[in-house]
């Protein structure tokens, strides 16, 4: 499990709020059918035996073709079986998310500074989710790291750095470059109309990178 982040992997951010009256588990079915590796269960809206019935039609939707991470609830990622954890930077210490997830749960930690990220990485998560790097409708007000924040980060830590914040096929290549093992994308995919070839695209972008980066 550890090793699907070997390649640069594009992860997709759940946002019910952007559906347009689709359903969340159709566009995921159709993300993952277009080259998203890991789908991230995000809605912070929802109570938790929310997040657990909407998690159940996630991850059937996934059928075993991605990873599938749950944002901020513990409980959630235990109760669906989730392969991994992401947390907020001033989240749960990630040891006693450990403690309770086991060793097999991936847990990732949102940062957004060199310092978070070497601290993340000491402290034991498996990887990082680094923004915002470029504007975006999700953080409003944020500053962004820009490439140069990706730059650095990856060259500080050993663990993956998934980067996230304003990412779409036209940037993604660039976000590789600088040495990120992934992008995280939102509206990306949920914005456009078709969800399977919006992956395509950015599959297609991050290939590309690494390809050159080779």
């Amino acid at each position: 499990m550890r090793r699907v982040f070997a390649r640069p992997s594009l992860v997709l951010v759940t946002d019910s709020g952007r559906l347009r009256g689709r359903a969340l588990e159709d566009v995921v079915r159709d993300a993952v059918a277009g080259g998203a590796h890991v789908v991230q269960l995000r809605e912070k809206s929802l109570s938790h035996d929310a997040l657990v019935e909407l998690g159940v039609r996630v991850r059937d939707a996934i059928a075993g073709r991605a990873l599938f991470f749950v944002n901020g609830d513990v409980d959630a990622a235990i109760a669906l079986r989730a392969d991994g954890v992401h947390l907020p930077e001033d989240g749960a210490a990630i040891a006693e998310v450990r403690a309770r997830v086991g060793p097999n749960v991936l847990i990732s930690r949102a940062v957004h500074s060199v310092e978070a990220a070497v601290r993340a990485e000491s402290d034991g998560a498996d990887m990082v989710q680094l923004g915002t790097v470029f504007e975006t409708a999700s953080k409003p007000g944020r500053a962004p790291i820009g490439i140069e924040g990706v730059r650095a980060v990856c060259a500080a830590v050993r663990i993956p750095v998934i980067a996230i914040g304003g990412i779409a096929a036209g940037n993604a290549g660039d976000v590789i470059a600088a040495g990120a093992s992934g992008v995280a994308v939102i509206g990306a995919i949920f914005d456009g109309d078709e969800p399977s070839a919006a992956a395509v695209a950015l599959r297609a972008a991050i290939d590309a990178a690494v390809a050159s980066r080779a």
